[in-house]
């Protein structure tokens, strides 16, 4: 085993903490919305069919961008595309605050959709960049989990800033914290073809590296070839079924335990950060698993795909009784541990990334990945919305969800194989890792 120098300890630890905090903004950004759920419907008269909608924008919007979004990240770096994508995304946030229709809203939710695409796409990269094959589980499984940090401190923290000076104002704050993380980034962060690297940290950095690097980057060639692969396409899908799942459960569990559950804003603003406490640890143990069940020996795919399967089964297992249950209490517990299993999945379906391409094609493959599961879970929020409008109640809202993780499940059980693809004079082979 190489040994690691000083700078790159560094290096890694300074790249780690920018994207998870960039990643915590991001989804205090995207929650705004569904904390003020209840006042925007009120204030705007939206029907639980518009507020889906509204909530589907960003979505929606956020998984088309993911395709180009990727190749660029791949040909211009993380440095540039992240750091544009903050200070854009920080803008149309700042803007939420002074909006005063629905297509107004409507608008602002779309650019916030497209500016955030490179984020999780550069987070995969900048790990593939700067960490070797061994140790990129933890690293991806740390800064993946400040998807469910943000939701877990959202709600008490944005509620007591929305019922202290607004939901406008909220959005407004947000914003500005974002533009300051944006500045930060691109003033301290550099790409990997940015530093000059010595022998040694060249070394370590490519240790246990199973595929050729093209020195040239991206080509357009190759891009077009990930979309050839079996692996490509499964992941894809799969990721539809987790997204589908965070992504209900991000928009609508406020409203879910306000409407279903009848509890008031302020206990809702606290309850819900439960959830995404469970959430958190099954995110940030997803890498830790992948790098242990490699170490004893199991392939780098399998030992990313076993815990995504388990997981997207657990959460189905859990969902069905939080449907049912008469007791919030038990909700509560069942929704809990269902965030727990769907998290590790998520956290899984990245460290998969990190291996499953070379370094130059990683972005790329990452947001194709993440197309898939925000063009599926684009669908959750308006599924809800419609469901609940007929039949007045979450349950079969929740079932649904249920039902496309278990699918999502058999989708990366037999779809996705051990094998990573390889680039050879602009095209992608196929060799068993």
């Amino acid at each position: 085993m190489l040994q690691k120098s000083q700078r790159l300890k560094r290096i890694q630890v300074v790249a780690v903490v920018f994207l998870t905090v960039a990643g915590i903004v991001n989804y205090l950004d995207r929650s705004t919305l569904s904390i003020a759920n209840h006042l925007v419907s009120e204030e705007l008269h939206l029907s639980a069919s518009q507020m889906g909608l509204l909530l589907s924008a960003f979505s929606l919007s956020y998984a088309f961008a993911q395709l180009p979004v990727g190749a660029l990240l791949d040909r211009f770096g993380s440095r540039v595309m992240l750091g544009l994508g903050m200070l854009v995304w920080s803008v149309a946030q700042v803007a939420g605050g002074f909006i005063q229709t629905l297509n107004h809203f409507l608008s602002a939710r779309v650019v916030l959709g497209v500016a955030e695409a490179p984020l999780f796409p550069a987070g995969a990269k900048v790990v593939n960049e700067w960490f070797a094959v061994r140790e990129r589980g933890a690293p991806i499984g740390t800064f993946i989990s400040s998807s469910t940090v943000a939701p877990m401190i959202a709600p008490p923290l944005l509620t007591v800033l929305m019922l202290s000076f607004g939901w406008r104002t909220m959005f407004v704050i947000m914003g500005v914290l974002g533009v300051i993380v944006a500045v930060a980034w691109y003033m301290v962060y550099r790409n990997r073809s940015e530093i000059a690297l010595t022998e040694e940290e060249t070394a370590h950095l490519n240790e246990g590296a199973n595929v050729a690097e093209n020195p040239q980057g991206l080509s357009w060639a190759e891009w077009g070839a990930l979309f050839k692969l079996r692996n490509t396409w499964g992941m894809i899908f799969g990721f539809m079924g987790v997204i589908y799942m965070v992504w209900l459960y991000l928009t609508w569990l406020p409203g879910y335990l306000e409407n279903e559950r009848h509890l008031s804003i302020a206990h809702t603003g606290w309850l819900v950060s439960i959830p995404y406490i469970f959430g958190t640890i099954g995110m940030a143990s997803s890498g830790y698993i992948a790098d242990a069940l490699l170490k004893r020996g199991m392939a780098p795919i399998r030992s990313r795909k076993w815990p995504l399967c388990i997981g997207l089964v657990g959460a189905a297992a859990f969902t069905v009784p939080a449907a049912y249950t008469p007791s919030t209490t038990l909700a509560i517990v069942y929704v809990s541990l269902a965030m727990l299993f769907v998290n590790l999945s998520s956290g899984s379906a990245w460290a998969l990334v990190s291996v499953a391409a070379p370094r130059h094609l990683v972005a790329s493959l990452g947001s194709m990945q993440n197309f898939g599961g925000y063009l599926g879970g684009s669908f959750a929020p308006v599924i809800t919305g419609i469901v609940v409008d007929q039949t007045h109640s979450f349950v079969n809202a929740l079932l649904i969800s249920a039902g496309v993780a278990f699918a999502a499940a058999l989708v990366y059980l037999f779809v996705v194989r051990e094998v990573a693809p390889a680039p050879l004079s602009g095209s992608i082979e196929t060799q068993p890792t």
